[in-house]
């Protein structure tokens, strides 16, 4: 329909005028947002010069007039993608250099000339910085109209690609300083640029047709569930498949090329179709986070599945407004690949859209902007330019906001704070400090304290918990023993006080893995999948009690005593039982705690109870260490979603949410280097697993997307390392159970201290030859070794503070490859580890278990140095080779097994690959994690799609030589220290009554 035929929009205007609209090069959502802007502008009677890079049909197939002129300029580029879902941060500084930072000169003399040629007179900014700038050579007003602004995109893309691109964001700051105010658009990121600043509602673009009509043309019923593929950039070589569909769906794909040859179920649409009309006829759409398909999701009530783009800085925002108005499912990026999509599409259908804001932003902002260009001042003048520059400064460099609010937010972003103590969120988030007014997370609870920081898990774990009250509805649909869980679940807590939830997540192995109880720098990288623990305290008399605690208490004729309840989700997958309890004075021996031993052997009575040692043991190692006594009764919900047996430390993501959700509960303020170490005496002596302490210091004091660096001596956190943006890792299961507390992992241990106190011996003895020599001279062997080397591996506390080159030069061919546990007490005495014991009858394997910790300490120092080198092939195949070396380590000292080798060799082969070379490599190395002898393999690679294609071609060559799927680690979390604790109260409406088991 041509634009003369409208009769509504904004009023004619007293005089004509004349608007330079500039719009960023950055995909075609600022483009399609514009359209409705200057629809408006050129309803009221004015002229619009519009100049972009984006393409002319974008603007003319909307906007049919004699008084839209387009200029195709491109003056900024936008985010450069490596791929369909992945932004280049480095590619995107370096091309906005060339673009806009080194023809600056001839770009602001052009461009002030222009405008004063097409006697401008307002120009209009989306949202190009240097135009702001000539507009203020040229002597002409400039407004911003956006929703985010380059300085806070480009100022985290610094951080990662260090200082050499500074001066980009400073110069981008300085040239939005010179724009008089800021039109904002819904699901704004922080601008701190702008000091005057109007909220307008979305800006979408119309329908031209009715959904009926729309259907009605492409000859599909009413009733036909339909999505629309709205996926710009679909990825090379993806075809597209009949199976990926729910039954009798059909899905429309934008973008599609020529040649792509389509299932009969897809239907491809032309390359100009007006998507708003097809959006609104959909039942919901799969694409990716922009503004464009968000606002037009919102506006027309379609559910939004999405996929998250890495480095797309401002998708954390857009996707807060979208799932606040109940719009938007995630669906994770190896689902979308391999045509997992019925699960997330049959979830969207049955979400109800509640978006009821205005959409009438463009016309509202093509008011504004006309009010402005007939003389009207918005602006409160209040702040100088300079003081707006200055300021901008200041905050785009420390803005504050809630620590962790979401995973996806940068890291920069979310634990800085700005000078003026301001917090500065998304239109739709904010939080409350501890004081009378209460979050609400869901419609059954209120957070009193914390902050659910966009984990998606939580919130479920929370949901859960609002559902127990339904629990026996649904009694004759469950799984036996799931019901049970459920069932206890119901009646443990009183939903008239308040419950404390801990998050822990468990952690991949990037490198250090055994070498931690030697003393090794380690790399840990916390996982997405975490741990949840929900606690709470009552009066024994109180204390909702389950039948047999009752009855057990009545036995003993006792009056109500404080009484532990725990349940634990999960049971159905493991031999254990799902409900533990006791009488907390039963950890007591007389007027003392009872000892490590004795827990030791209470836990391990009853097999199908002994998982209860991860959890209840907490409470005795605060009472033994901190000496806390518990008085009121503990029930407690534990939730795992870190599966066991894989070698990504479940068990010390338990240990950690219980023990900070029993802290937490009891106003116990344990600092995270001592939750670490407490949580770790848990598993050494109450499970009586010979860990070292880098799992439980990972799952507390990680950090999402970050690798944790820890010297195990015993346990100091020496720094967060960035992963740079080009490299990602992943974790692939082997299906084969790892378990800390096996034979082959604790005589390893044993074995490598072995060797320890068989190099001190022989320092000792080389020492005591040197100062015994009477004469003063040096004998051969010791010539170019002086005595204080020799002092120093005398009293030699961890074996990796013995460099590889000593130990090559003087031990290695002292040590055995094995020796009798009998022979080595006769000679040595002991071994020296606190938490393992050597068997007289068994045969320990020394030098492979000795060796390994001393070369894997210098692996991992030269990959953490690696990581920060210089971006190229060369930095990644040598990362990989570290990683390999460190796996045939693994497999020499005997940690090694069929499948982790496997996965390793299907790296390798992924890597050699012709399809692999092609690509400048993809795939780079692979190793076993964590204890060994099973478990999970972790790979790096280049991050992008092909590599997490072959990371899925890997898990299918796995599957058909084995028959065993495995499960694919991807995406990290806060540790718990991050996280904190939630503090939750039961809303009276929502609260019930459930009865006991």
């Amino acid at each position: 329909m041509r634009i003369e035929e409208e009769n509504n929009g904004v009023s004619a205007s007293r005089k004509h005028l004349v608007f330079a609209y500039y719009v960023t090069g950055h995909g075609f959502g600022h483009a399609t947002r514009v359209v409705e802007v200057v629809r408006n502008l050129i309803l009221a009677g004015h002229d619009v010069h519009v100049v972009s890079g984006a393409p002319e049909f974008v603007f003319t197939s909307e906007v049919q007039s004699p008084r839209l002129f387009i200029r195709k300029v491109l003056l900024d580029c936008g985010a450069v993608q490596a791929d369909a879902l992945t932004v280049d941060r480095l590619a995107s500084l370096e091309k906005y250099s060339e673009t806009a930072v080194k023809p600056r000169e001839s770009i602001l003399a052009t461009e002030t000339e222009w405008l004063n040629s097409i006697k401008a007179d307002l120009v209009v900014s989306d949202v190009v910085p240097v135009a702001c700038r000539a507009a203020a050579d040229a002597g002409i007003r400039s407004v911003c109209v956006t929703n985010f602004s380059w300085d806070f995109i480009y100022a985290e893309y610094v951080m990662a690609a260090g200082d050499n691109h500074r001066s980009i964001v400073w110069q981008i700051a300085e040239d939005y300083s010179h724009c008089e105010f800021l039109i904002r658009l819904p699901g704004y990121c922080p601008m701190p640029a702008f000091r005057d600043v109007i909220d307008v509602p979305l800006v979408v673009r119309r329908l031209h047709k009715s959904r009926k009509e729309v259907r009605k043309e492409l000859g599909i019923n009413d009733d036909v569930k339909l999505v629309i593929l709205n996926f710009g950039g679909q990825p090379a070589g993806w075809k597209l498949k009949e199976e990926y569909l729910p039954s009798g769906w059909l899905c429309l794909v934008c973008g599609a090329s020529e040649s792509q040859e389509l299932p009969p179920n897809f239907i491809k649409l032309a390359k100009d179709a007006y998507t708003p009309d097809l959006i609104a006829a959909s039942d919901c759409m799969l694409g990716k986070i922009g503004y464009g398909t968000v606002s037009e999701a919102l506006a027309y009530k379609l559910p939004f599945v999405f996929v998250r783009r890495d480095y797309f800085n401002e998708e954390p925002f857009l996707r807060n407004m979208l799932e606040f108005y109940q719009s938007g499912v995630e669906m994770i990026r190896r689902d979308l690949l391999i045509g997992h999509w019925k699960p997330y599409l049959e979830r969207a259908i049955s979400l109800r859209p509640c978006y009821e804001e205005g959409s009438n932003g463009g016309e509202v902002a093509a008011h504004i902007l006309q009010e402005t260009a007939i003389g009207k001042n918005y602006a409160s003048n209040k702040l100088s330019g300079a003081r707006r520059l200055r300021d901008a400064i200041i905050l785009g460099y420390q803005l504050q906001r809630v620590p962790g609010r979401d995973i996806s937010i940068p890291e920069w972003y979310a634990n800085a704070e700005n000078e003026l103590n301001k917090s500065i969120g998304s239109a739709v988030t904010q939080r409350y400090e501890n004081g009378p007014q209460a979050i609400e997370c869901t419609d059954d609870f209120d957070i009193l304290h914390g902050d659910l920081q966009g984990l998606s898990d939580t919130m479920s774990f929370l949901k859960s918990l609002a559902e127990l009250d339904s629990v026996y509805e649904s009694e004759k649909n469950a799984e036996k023993r799931q019901m049970r869980e459920r069932k206890a679940a119901a009646g443990l807590f009183n939903w008239e006080e308040d419950i404390f939830v801990a998050r822990a997540p468990g952690r991949l192995d990037v490198m250090g893995g055994i070498a931690d109880y030697s003393g090794s720098l380690v790399l840990q990288m916390p996982i997405r999948e975490a741990c949840h623990a929900a606690v709470q305290r009552n009066y024994p008399s109180k204390h909702r009690l389950w039948k047999h605690a009752q009855a057990r208490q009545s036995e003993k004729g006792l009056k109500p005593t404080p009484v532990l309840q725990i349940v634990s989700y999960g049971s159905e997958l493991s031999n254990r039982g799902p409900t533990f309890d006791m009488d907390l004075a039963d950890f007591m021996d007389g007027d003392k705690p009872m000892s490590y031993e004795k827990a030791r052997k209470y836990f391990a009575q009853d097999p199908s109870q002994k998982w209860a040692a991860y959890v209840a043991g907490t409470i005795l190692v605060l009472m033994i260490e901190l000496g806390v006594r518990f008085e009121d009764s503990i029930s407690m919900l534990v939730s795992s979603a870190v599966p066991e047996g894989k070698g990504v430390s479940s068990s010390a993501s338990v240990e950690v949410a219980s023990m900070s959700a029993i802290a937490a509960a009891h106003g116990l303020n344990i600092g995270p280097r001592d939750m670490a170490l407490l949580c770790q005496k848990v598993e050494n002596h109450i499970v009586g697993a010979p860990c070292g302490v880098m799992d439980q210091m990972t799952s507390v004091c990680g950090e999402a997307n970050k690798l944790l660096a820890m010297l195990c001596q015993p346990a100091e956190v020496i720094g967060l390392v960035e992963i740079p943006t080009h490299i990602r890792f992943w974790g692939i299961d082997s299906g084969i159970r790892h378990s800390v507390g096996g034979a082959d992992y604790g005589s390893v241990r044993i074995g490598a201290f072995m060797g320890r106190r068989m190099i001190k011996s022989t320092a000792s003895a080389l020492l005591s030859r040197s100062l015994s020599d009477v004469d003063g001279s040096v004998i051969d062997e010791l010539e170019d070794d002086g005595t204080e080397l020799f002092k120093s591996e005398a009293i030699l506390d961890y074996l990796c503070n013995l460099p590889p080159h000593r130990y090559e030069a003087l031990y290695s061919k002292i040590l055995p490859e094995s020796i009798l546990g009998e022979a080595f007490l006769e000679k040595y005495g002991d071994h020296n580890d606190p938490v393992t014991k050597i068997d007289p009858n068994r045969t320990y394997g020394v030098r492979a278990p000795a060796k390994h910790p001393i070369y894997e300490n210098f692996r991992v120092m030269a990959f953490k140095a690696l990581l920060s080198s210089a971006t190229s092939h060369e930095q990644l195949t040598a990362l990989g080779e570290l990683l390999y070396q460190c796996h045939y380590s693994y497999g020499d000292c005997g940690l090694g097994s069929g499948g982790t080798d496997r996965l390793v060799r299907l790296v390798q082969e992924m890597q050699h690959s012709n399809s692999s070379k092609s690509e400048d490599g993809t795939l780079y190395g692979a190793k076993i994690t964590g204890g060994g002898s099973g478990g999970t393999v972790c790979v790096i690679g280049r991050n992008c799609l092909h590599s997490s294609q072959q990371i899925l071609e890997v898990q299918q060559r796995y599957k058909a030589a084995t028959g065993y799927l495995p499960f694919i680690f991807e995406g990290s979390s806060p540790g718990a220290a991050n996280f904190g604790y939630l503090r939750i109260h039961r809303r009276p409406s929502s609260a019930a009554v459930s009865s006991p088991i």
